[in-house]
């Protein structure tokens, strides 16, 4: 009998060790059995890169498989699938994102990271929609502006002095004699007056132009391309729009934008964060 308990005791260690989590053992008795074996072995065709480009470490497949048979097996239980689709989701906040989010306010600053906590208590709220502290559209807006303050102030943190001497450059051209000023801190020289057509902002206008930053380094020249670019006044920065549509044609302007008429705190090739635009504009034509 105590022989028989041993014999019994290995038996089982046999089969969990063959089996693994509750895998099953292939038993193909027939085509129908062969044809299932063979499409769930088909569809796991780049499954293992898959797992890897979501962090699934190798170390613990076990309890993927585990968790992989727990939903398979689950058929339509409603409290087991809300069950595993909140632990999806939750993944997803986890490992896309939170770090998605940090690496778009912080950039590469790994010590700075939004609250897990608020971000859930949140999210939780959003999801039951009940219990908020706002709306989701107050949320929206509210998230936008603040993402905005905080990447502002990092920029800031990194690019200060340039800012700097870009303002002092600004309130250097706002003393200067024989400018002229428009709306939002704009400056403009007159090189050559035109008597023609003052374009609206809706306007699509043919121009030459040449940009400049204040270190005189050129990022854009329609001259250097030897060809005129055409575009419509109100799809370029606001400091253009500005200008252009109090130019007549056959005017050219030498034009001083300020950062916050320009690119503000966004990188634009060249264009560093804060940087004061300087541009040489020949307005053309209008095209009818």
């Amino acid at each position: 009998m105590k022989k028989l308990s041993y014999i019994f005791v290995a038996a089982i260690a046999a089969i969990i060790a063959s089996c693994g989590n509750g895998t099953p053992k292939a038993d193909l008795k027939n085509d129908i059995d062969t044809l299932s074996y063979a499409i769930g072995m088909a569809q796991t065709q780049g499954l293992r890169d898959y797992l890897t480009r979501i962090g699934v470490d190798s170390a613990y497949m076990d309890e993927f498989i585990k968790g992989l048979n727990e939903g398979a097996n689950s058929g339509d239980d409603k409290k087991k699938a809300a069950y595993y689709t909140g632990i999806q989701i939750g993944q997803q906040i986890s490992q896309q994102m939170i770090k998605g989010i940090n690496y778009e306010l912080f950039g590469e600053d790994s010590t700075q990271t939004v609250s897990l906590k608020n971000f859930m208590a949140g999210f939780v709220s959003g999801t039951l929609e009940k219990d908020g502290l706002m709306t989701v559209e107050e949320a929206q807006v509210l998230a936008r502006q603040k993402q905005q303050d905080i990447k502002r102030a990092q920029m800031e943190k990194v690019y200060g002095p340039w800012k700097q001497e870009n303002e002092t450059y600004m309130a250097n051209i706002a003393k200067k004699e024989g400018l002229n000023k428009l709306d939002n801190g704009v400056y403009y020289e007159v090189l050559e007056e035109g008597k023609g057509e003052i374009p609206a902002d809706t306007s699509r206008v043919k121009v030459h132009y040449e940009g400049k930053l204040i270190n005189d380094t050129i990022f854009d020249s329609s001259y250097k391309r030897e060809e005129p670019t055409t575009f419509r006044c109100n799809q370029v920065i606001p400091g253009w729009t500005n200008a252009l549509t109090h130019m007549p044609v056959g005017s050219k302007w030498k034009v001083y934008i300020p950062q916050d008429q320009a690119y503000g705190d966004r990188e634009a090739g060249q264009i560093k964060p804060f940087s004061t635009l300087v541009f040489t504009i020949e307005l053309l034509d209008i095209e009818k």
